[in-house]
């Protein structure tokens, strides 16, 4: 089973940028599509971007434009670009397999974005 570290989360001010990293494992060759989700406090997950193995990205509406998803060339890390934080970016965030996403499995630690000033 494919399963992800992620990585690079932390406290940033309003206008600032984080860099987010997945890692993943156990994918032997297999990873294909993986995406980013994030959860505010009492929320549901959010669909934030995806990259699937040939390079193809989607974005949540709230997202285009300031975030940037990417993957390495081994394809086994993916990450996540993030300009011009707002207060509204807080979340703790996620990556997955879209599949497992939308079947509510599969979470792992997630790592956490503050957006504070």
């Amino acid at each position: 089973q494919v399963q992800f570290v992620e990585s690079g989360g932390g406290l940033v001010q309003p206008g600032g940028s984080l860099r987010l990293s997945c890692a993943a494992s156990g994918s032997n060759g297999r990873l294909d599509a993986v995406g980013w989700y994030r959860q505010a406090p009492g929320r549901q997950h959010e669909f934030v971007a995806s990259i699937n193995s040939g390079g193809a990205t989607n974005y949540a509406p709230s997202v285009k434009g300031r975030f940037t998803i990417s993957r390495d060339n081994s394809k086994d890390t993916v990450y996540l670009q993030m300009n011009n934080l707002n207060t509204e970016d807080t979340a703790a965030y996620y990556c997955n397999l879209p599949w497992s996403a939308v079947a509510g499995q599969n979470w792992g630690q997630g790592t956490q974005v503050t957006v504070s000033s």
